[in-house]
């Protein structure tokens, strides 16, 4: 007797506004590209400080490079504000918390491993660098150090500022719920307490109200964080009424170079905000309405991309070159630019390597998906093999 194999189960595809059908996913947010770019500016901006601090021109070229990058430090701000506005316009509505964090330590987590484990080779085998303590190596790995003054400057000294990322992240997903409760004025009210706790904090820091300074401190750079989340709120309800990307950038030059007025530390943040949080929604909005922007060719964008390994990888570049060069030797321009572009180089091939090799394979084994087991009921029946005939 021959039996009919049965045929694999099949769910028809939904239709469009067929009964019980679930609501359509809503569309990947459009894509930004002008703020990838502008990614790698502020990373230049840091790169150039520390040029500056490690001394490499004297003379002239000293004091060109100093008025140029001396307030490079604000590049940090720069990502911070950046840092909400991306994380707001990318949010998903009905996303959970831990698949928030989970995205998060996949995007930061493995380069920033990956360069403390060449801060630790290098702090135990060339000569004139520091040895973290026990204590300080953990902080580090768990991204706390930023919350102790004498802990934030150990190991990969820019990795402060993913010690305060890592507070932004932990609070996001309480600062989305309540911007997506918030109508466009309570926004625009949250922006506007950010911005006067920048003053006031900016104020006490420079009068010497904290025991320590509060540059570093994660609480005291979350009202950046926020702003830039508020930024986007009110792009993505279309309320967003400031200057375009030219006036803009302007604003963002001016307060650049208002930094050297004030007191170094936090206040430069003062300096800058208003520009910065002003200049990425106008890059965006010139990207959603298809504007010029320089910051969106293709070089650019593509550096963007490589500019969170830069920034993690080319202080320990410009650390392990002291062995070699000494501290602050002060070349005239020819080596001094020699130097500096050596230094730059190695950096930025070795970002495309922490790029390439770490952060993006990292980062697709952290987000796998698991397939999920298949259902007993929608496995087709296997057909089975004709038993051998018999004598």
């Amino acid at each position: 007797m021959t039996t009919a194999t049965p045929r694999a189960l099949r769910t028809p595809p939904a239709r469009t506004g067929a009964a019980g059908a679930g609501p359509p996913a809503p569309a990947a947010p459009a894509s930004l590209p002008s703020l990838t770019g502008l990614r790698w500016m502020a990373a230049l901006l840091v790169f150039g400080l520390h040029v500056n601090n490690f001394g490499y021109f004297g003379g002239t070229g000293g004091r060109l490079v100093n008025w140029a990058f001396g307030a490079g430090a604000t590049g940090v701000s720069f990502f911070f504000v950046l840092s909400g506005f991306v994380l707001t316009w990318s949010a998903r509505p009905r996303d959970r918390a831990l698949a928030f964090w989970r995205r998060r330590i996949a995007r930061i987590y493995p380069v920033h491993l990956a360069t403390l484990a060449v801060a630790l080779v290098m702090a135990y085998t060339l000569a004139h660098q520091p040895r973290p303590t026990v204590k300080q190596a953990l902080a580090n790995v768990l991204l706390l150090h930023s919350w102790w003054q004498p802990w934030w400057q150990t190991l990969n000294p820019v990795s402060w500022s993913l010690a305060c990322e890592a507070f932004f992240y932990a609070a996001f997903p309480l600062l989305f719920l309540l911007l997506r409760r918030l109508g466009v004025r309570g926004a625009i009210a949250l922006g506007g307490l950010s911005v006067a706790a920048v003053l006031v904090l900016a104020w006490s820091d420079a009068h010497h109200w904290w025991t320590h300074p509060i540059y570093s401190f994660p609480a005291a750079r979350l009202p950046e964080f926020v702003l830039g989340a508020v930024t986007a709120r009110l792009v993505l309800l279309g309320r967003w009424r400031g200057p375009g990307l030219e006036a803009s950038l302007a604003l963002a030059v001016i307060g650049y170079f208002m930094v050297p007025q004030v007191t170094p530390g936090y206040s430069a943040t003062v300096c800058t905000l208003a520009g910065f949080t002003l200049l990425i929604p106008a890059a965006a909005v010139a990207d959603l309405q298809g504007l010029p922007s320089l910051w969106r060719r293709r070089r650019l964008v593509r550096l963007g991309e490589l500019s969170f390994a830069f920034y993690m990888i080319h202080l320990l570049v410009l650390r392990a070159a002291t062995e070699v060069l000494g501290k602050k030797p002060h070349f005239g321009a020819p080596a001094g630019l020699a130097v500096t572009a050596a230094a730059f180089g190695v950096s930025l091939g070795l970002s495309w390597l922490l790029y390439e090799a770490v952060e993006c394979p990292a980062r697709r084994l952290l987000l796998r998906r698991r397939r999920p087991a298949p259902r007993p009921d929608l496995v087709p029946a296997r057909r089975e093999a004709p038993a051998p005939a018999r004598d």
